[in-house]
């Protein structure tokens, strides 16, 4: 099985490169003038954008072929005082540029709009809300010129008192989405709410792909491996929704969240990095079954994490693993 790595948004290696530049409404309102305030915006976004540029080229240059996205590129993109504002125009060129870049490097690349996206609400502000974010998310890909294979990441939401009926709310306000937004969103379990099980349940009901997180599976579940549930989470990757926009002959791997506990008393939060002989004995599972899989790395020290674990693969070299790039390992059962 071929296994690709990636991390999220930040590099700890390329000094100043934050994509997550940003502002407050507060400080917005106290800038001279309305207008004054949008092209300040628009020129932090450029700053953001030109960083995500830099972070690109640095992921080509060690190997790394999977990346989210900071949601943060165009601050208050999304905030009701704005919504007359279309940075879009004045930041076409650099979204454009970026988007040439992962069609050049066939990179694999997402968002993870941010936890108040949620579709399972029974408040409709909060549902309109989500939408909103999730079109938002969606302009930021189209402006790429990314076809759907690019993903929103998504969790179902609360149980606000009812489980099954929040997952009926989710299934039913997913149905409402325009096609575009569908047909972008992946679906991950979490680690308080909604077990590995109980989110596969609603992406088979919806026809969404979804991203098993197997460190939320291993602090809400019954403690059963993650890789019990392998076979039916990668077959949600073949539906016809999951496959929008995928040339036939291709293939979009399934793919995963990989993290480490912070500590014995804290099992939830993220560690440093990634402790190998976990996840490799998932993977070792999956590839009983998957040819190909990518995961996604959730540690702080984001692709310094990266950098080690992949040096952490060399030990086992002799044990079935073959490193063949910077940040891609081949994995026998």
């Amino acid at each position: 099985m071929i296994v690709r790595f990636g991390y999220v948004a930040m590099s700890l290696e390329i000094q100043d490169s934050s994509p997550s530049k940003t502002m407050t409404m507060a400080r917005f309102a106290r800038l001279p003038d309305r207008e004054s305030g949008l092209r300040e915006l628009e020129r932090i976004a450029s700053i953001n954008l030109h960083n995500t540029l830099r972070l690109l080229r640095h992921n080509i240059a060690e190997g790394i072929e999977v990346y989210r996205f900071s949601s943060k590129l165009i601050p208050l993109a999304t905030h009701t005082d704005l919504a007359d504002w279309n940075p879009f125009i004045a930041l076409a060129e650099p979204f454009a540029e970026i988007g040439a870049l992962v069609r050049k490097h066939n990179l694999r690349v997402s968002f993870h709009p941010d936890h108040y996206t949620v579709m399972s609400t029974p408040r409709p502000e909060v549902l309109v809300s989500s939408v909103r974010d999730l079109r938002h998310h969606v302009n930021m890909l189209q402006a790429m010129g990314l076809d759907a294979r690019a993903k929103n990441n998504i969790h179902i939401g609360g149980a606000y008192g009812n489980k099954p009926a929040s997952a009926d709310r989710f299934v039913e306000h997913f149905a409402e989405l325009d096609f575009d937004i569908q047909s972008r969103i992946t679906l991950e379990n979490d680690d308080k709410t909604f077990t590995t099980g109980e989110t596969l349940a609603v992406a088979q009901r919806t026809g969404l792909p979804m991203v098993l997180d197997i460190h939320h599976h291993w602090t809400n579940s019954e403690g059963e491996p993650a890789s019990d549930w392998w076979q039916e989470v990668a077959a949600t990757w073949e539906s016809p929704l999951a496959r929008t926009d995928v040339p036939d002959g291709e293939h979009l791997p399934p793919k995963i969240h990989a993290s480490s506990p912070k500590s014995e008393t804290d099992r939830r939060s993220h560690a440093d990095g990634v402790e190998v002989k976990p996840l490799l004995d998932f993977l070792r599972e999956a590839a009983k079954t998957s040819s190909h899989i990518d995961v996604m790395l959730e540690a702080k020290h984001k692709d310094h994490a990266l950098f080690q674990l992949m040096r952490d693969f060399e030990m086992y070299k002799n044990e079935g693993v073959t490193k063949l790039s910077g940040a891609k390992i081949e994995v026998q059962p």
